[in-house]
């Protein structure tokens, strides 16, 4: 049997890329200067407008506006925006169920389930669409800065559809390419996407089937924030699994680990891919829920769809016994007090070999 799946990623120049780039800079500056700083800041942007909002509370004095404005110079867009920010401290009624007193457990920051994926489809173990959509924009981004195509701009989305064959991928059936230009000639750069980005990326899975949609609106020479508003947190299939495996609603970016929003799902993916990476099975779904200030999950699920010789209780059993499930033990197994998370916020949170909970560990089962 035959399907087809499709999955898309965008460039760190897209405005809400540009804002989960913000949220997670002003969290980095945060946690230099105060590993236990509670964040939760959300970004919107739209033309030269920015809007930071949310709650701090920390010992780090950080400048909103000039971190923002920095991260826009470093995507590439070259414009001064007028900066409203509207920031509290976060809720007493939220940090007495999250900080950790004598005789109790740091507990969730917030209710919630978060899901993990893995399959053993590409190398670190994401859907094959997802995985060469990532690597697509990417492409875009390195050719752009490194001027071998001078004349993109930092706005961009890709999109690739494989074609699965008896649940395997098999060939790419269409790729969409669209990405911010100055004035070219059309035919100038579908011929540069098409040999410099496509090819190089996808060339495994191409044949003379394959569709290629370059642009396909004709010139896209407006985008950013100029053309579309963006804001923190719209992104979270691209953050992820790109639609195969589930997702519980929760945004990453902006967000300080006591979130299990973002903590919990990292440890959901680790799970996740540690259990393909020992070949307990070979697609495989974790689930975690929790209730704010309370430690211990309120439920673990685990999906093999079929590929284990494991029961999914005999899964759950290794689970509990070998990874780390409440709030501060995830926090200290992947050491996320530390400024990381800028780094995560473009191309997937999940495609970097050196994140934490990207690492490959021999379970004991």
């Amino acid at each position: 049997m035959e399907k087809l799946f499709t999955s898309e990623s965008v460039t760190e120049g897209h405005p809400d890329k540009m804002c989960d780039q913000i949220s997670d800079a002003i969290l980095d500056e945060h946690l230099k200067q105060d590993k236990n700083s509670r964040v939760a800041i959300e970004t919107l942007v739209k033309n030269d407008l920015v809007i930071l909002a949310g709650e701090i509370s920390s010992n780090a004095k950080v400048n909103l506006a000039e971190t923002a404005r920095n991260v826009i110079k470093e995507i590439g867009y070259e414009y001064n925006p007028k900066i409203i920010i509207n920031v509290t401290k976060q809720s007493q009624e939220i940090s007495q169920g999250v900080n950790k007193e004598e005789n109790k457990e740091q507990g969730a920051g917030d209710q919630g389930m978060m899901f993990g994926y893995a399959c053993n489809e590409t190398d670190n173990y994401l859907p094959l669409p997802i995985y060469l959509a990532h690597k697509l924009t990417k492409k875009l981004t390195e050719l752009r800065k490194s001027k071998e195509i001078n004349y993109i701009m930092p706005d961009g989305k890709s999109q690739v559809t494989v074609k699965y064959h008896e649940s395997k991928p098999n060939k790419i059936q269409t790729i969409v390419l669209s990405t911010q230009h100055n004035e070219i000639d059309r035919n100038i750069l579908e011929r540069d996407i098409l040999e410099k980005v496509i090819k190089p990326v996808c060339k495994t899975y191409l044949d003379e089937n394959t569709k290629f949609l370059i642009n396909p609106t004709g010139s896209f020479i407006k985008g950013g924030p100029e053309a579309d508003v963006g804001v923190t947190g719209r992104k979270i299939i691209v953050d992820t699994y790109g639609g195969m495996g589930k997702h519980g609603g929760g945004a990453f970016s902006g967000k300080d680990p006591s979130k299990v929003d973002r903590s919990a799902a990292y440890a959901a993916r680790f799970i996740a891919k540690n259990l393909v990476a020992n070949k307990l099975c070979q697609r495989c779904e974790v689930g975690l829920s929790y209730a704010i200030g309370v430690a211990e999950p309120v439920s673990i699920f685990i999906d093999s769809f079929g590929t284990s010789e494991l029961s999914e209780e005999k899964l759950i059993k290794i689970v509990k016994e070998n990874f780390p499930l409440k709030p501060s033990e995830i926090i200290e197994y992947f050491d996320l007090r530390k400024p990381i998370y800028k780094q995560t916020s473009t191309n997937g949170h999940f495609t970097n070999e050196d994140f934490a909970w990207e690492k490959i560990i021999k379970i004991n089962h």
